[in-house]
C-alpha cells in the first residue's frame, strides 16, 4: 500500500484518540467517585495512555505502517512491554475489582486467564503467531486485521503482566518468589521471535521489501535491525521488573520482621 502522506506529517488517527479518550474519561470518572488512592496511580495510567497514543499516531505509526519493519517492532515493544504494565499499575485495586465483580462470568474468565501458565501461553501464542510471515503480511495489507493484531497483542500482554503487576484482590498477583521465576520465562517468547527474525537470510515480509526506502536502509538490514530492537528490550525490561520485584520482596520481608526488633527478650 502506498503511503498517503509523508511519515513526517504527524498524522493523528481519530479512532485511536477516541478509544484512548473514552478509556481515560471512564478512569477519571471512576477515580472521582471512588475512594481514590495513591497519586502515582493516575500518573501511571495516563502515562500508559500517552505511550499508546505515541505508538499508534504520528511519525512512529506512519513509519511502521508504510516504511520500516524496525519501526513496527518499536511499536510492538511499546504495545506489549510498556503500555500494559503502566495501565495495570495505574488501576487501583478497588476499581479493577469492581469491574471484575460487575459481570461474574468475565471475572471468572479473567481469574482463569491470569494464572501464570495460561497467561504466558496466550501471550506467547499471540506474539509468535502474529509475527509469522502470513499473519503479519495480512495485518499490513488489511486495516481490520491490523487492528485485531494490535488489540490481541495488547490484551494478551496485559494477561502476561498480570501475575506480576496486578493490584487486584479478586485476581491477585502471585507471590514475590514466584514472580521472580515467572519473569525469567516472560522474555522467552519475544526472544524466540527476535531470533527467528534476526537470523533469517531473506526478507520475511514482502510488504517491507516493496516499501519506499528510508535512510538508505535495505530491507534485510531493516529486518535484522527490527529483530535486534526486539531482542535487547526482551531481556532488559524483564530484568528491570525482576529488580523491582526483588527489592519489593526484601522490603516486605523487612516490614514483617520489624515488630520483633526491640521487643521483649523474655
Amino acid at each position: 500500500m502506498a503511503p498517503p502522506f509523508s511519515w513526517t506529517s504527524g498524522a493523528v488517527h481519530a479512532d485511536v484518540v477516541l478509544g484512548a479518550g473514552a478509556l481515560g474519561l471512564a478512569y477519571a470518572l471512576a477515580w472521582a467517585r471512588g475512594p481514590r488512592g495513591r497519586a502515582a496511580e493516575p500518573a501511571a495510567f495516563f502515562a500508559g495512555l500517552g505511550v499508546l497514543l505515541l505508538a499508534l499516531n504520528g511519525p512512529l505509526h506512519d513509519l511502521a505502517d508504510y516504511y520500516l519493519f524496525s519501526a513496527h517492532m518499536v511499536q510492538h515493544l511499546l504495545l506489549t512491554l510498556v503500555v500494559p504494565p503502566l495501565l495495570l499499575a495505574g488501576t487501583p485495586a478497588w476499581m479493577l475489582d469492581a469491574a471484575l465483580r460487575g459481570w461474574a462470568p468475565a471475572g471468572r474468565l479473567v481469574r482463569a486467564a491470569t494464572r501464570p501458565v495460561p497467561a504466558l501461553a496466550l501471550y506467547s501464542v499471540a506474539l509468535i503467531a502474529w509475527h509469522l510471515p502470513g499473519p503479519y503480511q495480512a495485518a499490513l495489507e488489511t486495516h481490520a486485521w491490523h487492528v485485531i493484531e494490535h488489540l490481541l497483542l495488547l490484551g494478551t500482554a496485559a494477561l502476561a503482566w498480570w501475575p506480576v503487576v496486578s493490584p487486584s484482590r479478586v485476581a491477585p498477583r502471585i507471590h514475590y518468589g514466584a514472580q521472580i521465576l515467572y519473569l525469567f520465562a516472560f522474555g522467552i517468547p519475544m526472544t524466540v521471535v527476535a531470533a527467528m527474525i534476526t537470523g533469517a537470510e531473506e526478507v520475511l515480509y514482502p510488504f517491507y521489501a516493496a516499501a519506499p526506502r528510508l535512510f538508505a536502509l535495505p530491507p534485510l538490514a531493516d529486518q535484522r535491525l527490527g529483530g535486534l530492537i526486539m531482542w535487547v528490550p526482551a531481556g532488559l525490561i524483564p530484568l528491570v521488573a525482576f529488580s523491582v520485584v526483588f527489592f519489593r520482596w526484601v522490603a516486605a520481608e523487612a516490614d514483617e520482621e520489624a515488630p520483633s526488633v526491640g521487643g521483649p527478650l523474655l
